[in-house]
Parts: structure tokens; sequence; C-alpha cells
């Protein structure tokens, strides 16, 4: 089992990737809303910030704090199921593992998900997690309420009609508003989805990317750097019946090939770069067409066990095939060893003033770099091709970018940063990264 992200012996703190850390002054694990309350005020006369910090998988600092880290490992479990009106209520530290498992014993489902639940929904939710979807949007797009609990102590109950404003902008949040205590999110019946996984050109891919996305209700697809080809996904509802990955078939390519030997091959390329463009061409062969059914969860998400630090952008979707091309020249160009694929995903247009796809429908590329590896040259590269195709960053993962950049990306940045004025005037949710991309 992996070590949990958190609080080591010397007293810091450090995130899943390995490239945040920080030493808080002191942490507090509230078992309820009002101990919760308790922690924030005297923060407040300690004159100490306060961050929330769930399982560290955000690759920014936006968790960091030298202040007051709050720990949610208490603040967890399923409230409430309302069949009739399709939701479910979840405390704000619950683990998505948790709340897709407790889902599905009920027989329901959300719509969509990331690729991994390893987060606690309040830190999906704030950062903007999304899986890929033509008609479907990111979790936070799923949300009907929450419960906010505000730098002052009180508690505010948001959704379209309650708090609205609040509401609006608290679906993703970035920790700049106050502290999620708990979310309600629209469910569904659960259903199956067949997933269909084929390697293809990339020259293909790019050349189909429209119909590709068009024609699936779930695509997304892993180019392999140094080479001309790519693994894809399609996601597709089905009636079944279900067919599940067999037990030793999972086990090989889940485990074996995509953990197993990807983690061999790439402490490998990192002490010998020279190796990682032949191994490449090897790992873009190594994995086979299948199809399988199965209940959503079990088809979004997989198993991420090698450390890694990544940078994702959402970019307007129909500039994905150019920004790719863009991408892969200037890969090539620079002597660069890149030893992890590049993941491309999509999202429908939403109405979250700070998601990655607000106003606009977006296609989602992100890079990533083996843990240990500088990652400051590729990053750089990969970000100016991003930035020229007016990329929004994600929230959670590496990128350079400032309140002046961001304001400019995002339409109705300003509407949340007047929200953020009103309910935390002092600044008690404030750290380094919330000043360099909200501003003071």
């Amino acid at each position: 089992m992996l070590p949990r992200p958190g609080r080591t012996g010397s007293g810091t703190w450090r995130n899943w990737g390995g490239n945040i850390s920080a030493r808080p002054a002191r942490e507090a694990a509230p078992a309820s809303v009002e101990e919760l309350a308790a922690a924030l005020r005297r923060a407040a006369e300690d004159g100490l910030t306060v961050k929330a910090a769930g399982t560290g998988h955000s690759f920014t600092a936006i968790s960091a704090t030298e202040g007051v880290l709050i720990r949610p490992d208490l603040l967890t479990g399923v409230r409430e199921i309302d069949r009739e009106a399709g939701t479910v209520t979840v405390a704000a530290g619950t683990p998505l593992k948790r709340l897709n498992l407790a889902l599905a014993r009920e027989g329901l489902s959300l719509t969509n998900m990331g690729d991994i639940m390893e987060q606690t929904v309040a830190g999906a939710v704030s950062t903007g997690t999304h899986g890929t979807g033509r008609d479907s949007a990111s979790i936070a797009a799923q949300i009907v309420g929450l419960e906010l609990l505000t730098a002052d102590g009180t508690l505010l109950r948001c959704s379209r009609q309650e708090n609205a404003e609040v509401f609006a902008a608290a679906r993703i949040g970035l920790g700049a508003l106050g502290v999620l205590t708990s979310v309600t999110f629209a469910v569904e019946p659960v259903f199956l989805l067949t997933a269909r996984e084929e390697p293809m050109p990339l020259a293909r891919v790019l050349g189909e990317f429209d119909e590709l996305v068009t024609e699936n209700e779930h695509f997304e697809f892993y180019w392999f750097p140094h080479t001309g080809r790519c693994n894809t996904k399609r996601n597709n509802r089905s009636q079944g019946p279900a067919a599940p990955l067999g037990r030793l078939g999972g086990w090989f390519e889940d485990e074996f090939l995509s953990n197993g030997l990807f983690q061999a091959v790439n402490t490998l390329g990192r002490a010998v770069p020279a190796t990682i463009p032949a191994v490449a061409r090897v790992s873009s062969r190594a994995l086979s067409a299948r199809t399988y059914t199965d209940i959503p969860y079990k088809v979004y998400t997989s198993p991420r066990r090698v450390r890694f630090v990544e940078m994702e952008y959402a970019l307007p979707l129909a500039e994905i095939p150019a920004a790719l091309r863009e991408l892969r020249a200037a890969v090539e160009r620079s002597g660069l060893r890149v030893s992890f694929p590049v993941e491309v995903r999509t999202a429908p247009a939403d109405d979250i003033p700070l998601s990655t796809a607000s106003g606009r429908a977006s296609g989602y590329v992100a890079v990533h770099l083996y843990r240990g590896t500088p990652y400051r040259e590729y990053f750089t590269a990969a970000e100016a091709v991003f930035t020229a195709h007016g990329g929004r960053p994600h929230w959670g993962k590496v990128h350079t970018r400032d309140a002046a950049y961001l304001s400019e990306v995002y339409p109705r940045f300003a509407e949340f940063t007047a929200v953020r004025d009103r309910l935390d005037p002092d600044r008690l949710f404030t750290n380094p990264y919330l000043r360099r991309v909200l501003g003071s």
C-alpha cells in the first residue's frame, strides 16, 4: 500500500506527488461542524490562516499552509439518499471510493467521474476534478447543493434556490470561500458502460478527433511521446449484459503492465534517459485492444500506483488537434525524453465561474513526468503551447499562471472574487498559491 500523504516525522506535510511540502503550525481533525467552527475561531484569534487538506492529490500548493491544517478524516459518510429527488448528500471528507461503493450498493451512480477515486469529495470538487464526456461534465457540475462553513462561523446552505451566488462559486471554490462540510450530488440508477480500448495511430486520432468525440459519450486517448501511436478509450452506455474484465486479464493489463512494469521502465528512464524513446515504442504496443462492460465507477476509474507530477490545461475543444501537433513538434525539437503518455479528454461547457469548462466546450491535455524527474523544461514547453490557445490550467496541477492571466481567460473571474471578498474579507483561507491565482 502506498504511504498516505501527510505529516511526516519531521512535521512536514507533503502531497501525493512529492513536489509540494509545508510545515503547518498545527493540525486539527474535527469530528463535527461545531468542532470545525471552533478550530476556525481559534485560528483567527491566533492570527493563523487555515487550509483543509484531504489526500494531497493536487500538484499545486492549493492546500499548503504554515497556519492550521484541517484534516477532514472524521467528517465522512453518506448522510442521506433521496431516491425521489435523485440525490445523495455526503460529508465533504468522504473519499470518492467510499461514495462510489455506497452508491453501487444502493443501485445508484454518479453520471460521470474522474479516472481515480482516491480523493476526498471536497478536494475533488474544489479543484475541478473531471473525467471525459461529450454531454456529462465534471464532478462539480453534478452538485445540486452544498454546505459551507465561512470565516465568521456561519454555516451556509447553498443551492440554486438558496444562497445562489455562493452556490455558483463554491462548486469549484479552491478552498478560498470557506470549508465545505457536505455536498449533495445528483445521482441516477446504476447503469452499464461498455469500454472499447484500442490502439490507434496519432495521425488518425487527430484527423478524426471531431467524429470520435461526437460519436461517443466518453472518449479519451493517450499519446506516447517519441512515437506516432495512441491508446484510445470509448465508453458508451450499454443494455448489457455485464461482461467485466476477467480477474487475470484485468490484473495483467491494469496492475502488471500499467503499474508494475510501468514503474520499472520509468525508474530505468529516470536513471538512463537515453533509453526512453526505445521503451516508449515498446510500451505503445504493449496494451492490446479489449472490450468490457461494467458499472460506471469500474469503467471510469483505474488504479494509479506509479507516482508522478502533472500539468493539465483546458483548451477550446476545436483547438485540441492543432495543440497536440504543436506539442509533439516542441518535444521533438527540444531533445526532451518523456516517459509518460500525454492524456487527452473532453468536457461540455458548464456554468461554474471557475470551472475550466466554464462557458465553453473544452478539451483537456495533461502532461506527466515520473516523480523525481526534472519536469520544468518539459512543462514550460507544454505551457507555452497551451497558453497560446487560451488554455485554462487545472487548479490542482502544476502551472505558472497568475490572476492577471486567469482574469482574462475566465469571463466570470470577477464574480468569483466578489463572493470571496464578501465571505472572507480578512483572508482566513488564503495561502501563497491563492494569492497568486486570485490576487490579494
